[in-house]
C-alpha cells in the first residue's frame, strides 16, 4: 500500500487573488497529488496570528505540569499549530517576498512554534532540532529580488529556522524578478514544479 503523504499548506501572501505564491502552491499541491496519495491541511496565515507577547514568553517556560490554566489556554493556538506541523510529513509554504525578507505573518508562524522541548532542544554542543524526517518546499515569488542574490533575506531565513526545527531536506522554486519578465519567470516556476520527481 502507497504510504500517504501528509502536506501542511501554509499561504502567506496578503493578497487572497492574483497571487503568484498563491497559484504556485495550488500547482505544488496538484502535482504532489500526482505522484502519490495525499492528505491535506490548509493554514492561509492571512487571517491572523497574535504576535508573541509578554504573557506568552511567560507560559511558554512555564514547565507544562505547573502552568496555570490561562498559561495554558495562552499557549492553545500555538499547541494547534504545533500539532498541524508534527502530523506533517511536507510542508507547503508559500511566501512572497516583502522588502527583502519573508510576510510577518509567516515570521509569526515562526514564533508560535520555535519552543524549546517541542520543535528544538539544548545540547551541550547547541541547539537540535526535533522534526527531522521531514521536509519543505517554498514557493516563492519577488518583483525585484533575484533569489539567491544578497538582496533576498528571505530564502537563507527560511532555510536557517527550518533547519533549526530539524527540517533540512528544503526544496525552493521561485518565481523571482517578475517586474520586467512576469510571463516568463511564471511559466520557468511552472516547469520547475511540473518536473519535480517527489523523494526517494
Amino acid at each position: 500500500m502507497t504510504q500517504i503523504n501528509n502536506i501542511l499548506r501554509l499561504d502567506s501572501s496578503a493578497r487572497k487573488t492574483e497571487s503568484v505564491t498563491r497559484s504556485l502552491a495550488d500547482e505544488m499541491i496538484d502535482r504532489l497529488a500526482e505522484l502519490g496519495p495525499i492528505k491535506l491541511e490548509s493554514r492561509d496565515l492571512v487571517s491572523g496570528l497574535p504576535f508573541v507577547d509578554e504573557a506568552w514568553v511567560a507560559a511558554n517556560f512555564t514547565p507544562a505540569e505547573v502552568r496555570s490554566q490561562a498559561q495554558q489556554a495562552k499557549l492553545g493556538l500555538s499547541d494547534e499549530l504545533l500539532a498541524e506541523l508534527n502530523r506533517a510529513d511536507t510542508l507547503v509554504i508559500s511566501a512572497p517576498i516583502y522588502n527583502f525578507s519573508i510576510p510577518a505573518t509567516l515570521k509569526t508562524w515562526i514564533d508560535m512554534i520555535c519552543r524549546v522541548g517541542r520543535t528544538f532542544r539544548y545540547t551541550e554542543t547547541g541547539p537540535v532540532g526535533l522534526l527531522e524526517g521531514k521536509r519543505a518546499i517554498i514557493l516563492v515569488a519577488s518583483g525585484g529580488i533575484i533569489v539567491g542574490s544578497s538582496y533576498d533575506l528571505a530564502t537563507p531565513y527560511l532555510k536557517q529556522v527550518l533547519g533549526f526545527i530539524g527540517i533540512t531536506d528544503v526544496t525552493i522554486i521561485a518565481a523571482d524578478a517578475t517586474t520586467d519578465k512576469a510571463v516568463e519567470k511564471r511559466a520557468e516556476a511552472s516547469v520547475q514544479i511540473q518536473n519535480f520527481k517527489g523523494w526517494i
